[in-house]
């Protein structure tokens, strides 16, 4: 099959012949109809994640159609349009027993840990558990954009950040997970403040459903513009982007009681940013992770993507064929083009 290599950090990757996956006993194969390229994948390009061995092919949001199963998967088969959340859960440990795979102790993760979607096929573990069937009128290139960023915003917040109807709630970052996030907030019933740099980004959450928008370049104080706009700070804030600035920003942008939920990647040299504690003891705040979003939550998503409550369509960018993905995966650090991109071409 043809498949984006890397094999080394921070190096240009290529296309090559590599190779087809075979599935193991409790696995798939799935044949890719499309996937997405994540700001994730470009950390692990870089470098970033220590989970990854050389050499390497990324990618882990995507949906396709079964092309083999292996002899102990029972509830897929050959010919089933399915998506998968970027964590392949091992569906055995006390986590997975508890209804928490997105914490599964011995999870994989495919781009990272293995070989991604970045191919023309893709090896699935533990297909029982992990494969989510796609209803017959949602798209390939929909599917796809749900694996990563709108799953994990979902996630977010409605399990996390257990947003109600009439909150104040904050964005920071209006990239496909703070977009997603904005989207599903609005969809609640949640009063949405959008953060990001970009006028693009943010005419785009406006689109979307944000009720203010705010442009960090633009104000001096960014949780004092969202504490005047609220009248004393958001219920729910999250960092959607991944940075010490906009973590620290959001946990400030809180009323009391209020709840920040970490979505966006801190790695490298950013992943231990400086927390104002003495504001989470003195306001009883909540710091929250969020960390995908098991195979099983993904029926309440899909019903209000059904129904027409969702729709992530909205969020998507441009799709691309699989040699352009090698300079938008290279250059994801100085794009700031607004959507998702999407894998179609192989």
């Amino acid at each position: 099959m043809k498949a984006v290599v890397y094999e080394n950090f921070v190096q240009a990757p290529q296309i090559i012949n590599v190779a087809d996956p075979t599935p193991k006993n409790h696995g798939v194969v799935v044949k890719v109809e499309a996937t997405g390229v994540c700001r994730s994948d470009w950390h692990g390009w870089m470098g970033h994640d220590p989970g990854i061995e050389l050499p390497h092919v990324p990618g882990h949001e995507f949906a396709g159609t079964i092309a083999a199963v292996g002899r102990d998967v029972t509830q897929f088969k050959v010919g089933d349009r399915v998506t998968v959340p970027f964590i392949y859960a091992c569906g055995a440990c006390s986590h997975c027993h508890s209804g928490n795979q997105q914490v599964c102790s011995s999870q994989t993760q495919p781009g990272f840990t293995q070989w991604g979607s970045f191919a023309e096929y893709v090896g699935v573990d533990h297909a029982n558990v992990n494969l989510v069937a796609l209803p017959e009128s949602m798209d390939f290139v929909t599917a796809a954009s749900l694996g990563c960023r709108f799953v994990t915003s979902f996630r977010a917040v409605v399990d996390q950040g257990q947003v109600t109807a009439g909150n104040w709630v904050a964005v920071h970052g209006c990239g496909g997970v703070g977009l997603s996030a904005v989207m599903i907030a609005n969809a609640i019933g949640a009063n949405v403040i959008a953060v990001d740099i970009d006028d693009n980004a943010l005419s785009l959450a406006r689109s979307l459903g944000a009720v203010a928008t705010i442009n960090a370049n633009q104000v001096d104080d960014v949780p004092l513009a969202i504490k005047d706009l609220t009248k004393g700070g958001v219920h729910v804030s999250l960092d959607a982007l991944g940075h010490p600035i906009t973590c620290v920003n959001s946990i400030n942008s809180l009323r009391p009681l209020g709840k920040h939920i970490q979505v966006g990647l801190l790695l490298a040299d950013q992943a231990n940013p400086s927390i104002p504690m003495d504001k989470v003891i003195a306001h009883e705040l909540e710091i929250i992770g969020s960390h995908g979003m098991q195979a099983h939550r993904y029926d309440a998503m899909l019903a209000m993507i059904l129904s027409g409550k969702l729709q992530p369509e909205k969020l998507l960018g441009k799709t691309i064929t699989l040699a352009q993905s090698i300079d938008v995966l290279t250059q994801l650090d100085k794009n700031n083009t607004p959507g998702v991109t999407v894998i179609t071409q192989f």
